[in-house]
């Protein structure tokens, strides 16, 4: 995000916040005395090269994947598979806006020549963008809980209909809770000490993406497995919608929680400007956080069964157009088929009188 989860620039572009750099060495906006040496960001062009490798695999993968679960959703009517829907549709927005527009475009490409109002008007939308992913996994998580744990409830409440009304007002929360990261500080040219608005951000950020919704996803799994080893009867089904809950839980927590600690690092005990570890610490933790937007699809794959059927029929109808124009362009001459209609023209014209 803004001055948070996007990274260094090409060789040749100054490091984020580097670009503010004066020509005599000092710092706009600052306090500290003119000359001041920043820490040197050492992963060079690596970044770029990595969210553009990122981006150019995750959202075709992502998009494959959206194909998929909108099929099983409407021949379905499962409401896990428009919770899975809306998660593949907050990681494409996270693709976008963060990975394309904040890393690649941005910082790559434009080198945040761009309006500071649009510079933040982005950062908002990034951090709408993650939190609508995240908090659409606990509504998922949630949704497996009573499921498994009260299924005559769940028949009555988690309804698909239901299901669309809780993802549209999850999207809504998250927008409206993006709003106040308009006013995020820079982490790349924070000069100065944080300042109570910058303290407030930073918690909340943390806990409504990472803090908040891991104990949920404690609570509810352990109570998962609790019912699941209880349980009687055939248990291969809900292992495997447990499994796959367990393994898009475990992998968000497990991807998000680097940078985390770094952003506490940063506000508590040395900043990014005057501590190249902090930096690289920082720059390392957001593509690894940023790689959670690519993988679900992957764990849909290796989990589900009935997924892997819907992305080959995804496959298998898709192919290529040229593909069917050249099958539907080859004369059929066995079994007595009529002509293509352009032969029957000429067999018209050729005993037409001039």
């Amino acid at each position: 995000m803004q001055g948070d989860t996007r990274t260094g620039e090409p060789e040749g572009t100054p490091c984020r916040g580097c670009s503010m750099l004066l020509q005599d060495g000092s710092w706009p906006n600052s306090t500290t005395p003119a000359g001041e040496e920043r820490s040197p960001c050492v992963v060079g062009i690596i970044p770029i090269v990595y969210y553009s490798v990122l981006l150019a695999l995750g959202l075709p993968a992502n998009v494959l994947t959206a194909a998929a679960l909108s099929r099983l959703a409407a021949r379905t009517k499962k409401s896990s598979y428009w919770h899975l829907l809306a998660l593949t549709a907050s990681d494409i927005l996270a693709q976008v806006l963060i990975v394309f527009v904040g890393f690649i475009l941005q910082t790559g490409i434009l080198g945040r020549a761009m309006p500071a109002a649009a510079v933040h008007a982005v950062t908002a939308l990034e951090f709408a963008a993650s939190h609508a992913s995240v908090w659409v996994a606990v509504l998922l998580a949630v949704d497996r809980y009573v499921a498994l744990c009260h299924p005559l409830r769940h028949r009555v409440l988690c309804h698909p209909a239901r299901s669309r009304r809780l993802i549209a007002a999850v999207f809504t929360v998250a927008l409206a809770t993006g709003v106040p990261f308009y006013w995020w500080l820079d982490v790349w040219r924070d000069a100065d000490p944080p300042t109570a608005l910058d303290r407030a951000l930073k918690w909340l950020h943390c806990v409504a993406i990472y803090f908040l919704p891991c104990g949920i996803f404690l609570a509810t799994n352990s109570a998962i497995t609790c019912q699941l080893r209880r349980a009687p009867g055939p248990r291969r089904g809900r292992d495997r919608a447990s499994a796959l809950l367990l393994a898009v839980t475990s992998v968000f927590a497990l991807l998000w929680a680097p940078r985390t600690a770094v952003m506490l690092c940063h506000l508590y005990v040395a900043s990014v400007r005057r501590d190249w570890r902090v930096h690289l610490a920082l720059d390392v933790a957001n593509m690894v956080a940023m790689l959670n937007t690519a993988l679900n699809g992957l764990l849909y794959c290796c989990v589900s069964r009935t997924f892997r059927h819907a992305v080959a029929e995804v496959l298998r109808s898709s192919r290529p157009l040229c593909a069917a124009g050249h099958a539907s362009r080859q004369p059929a001459r066995q079994g007595g088929s009529p002509p293509p209609p352009s032969l029957k023209m000429l067999g018209l014209l050729r005993g037409t009188p001039l």
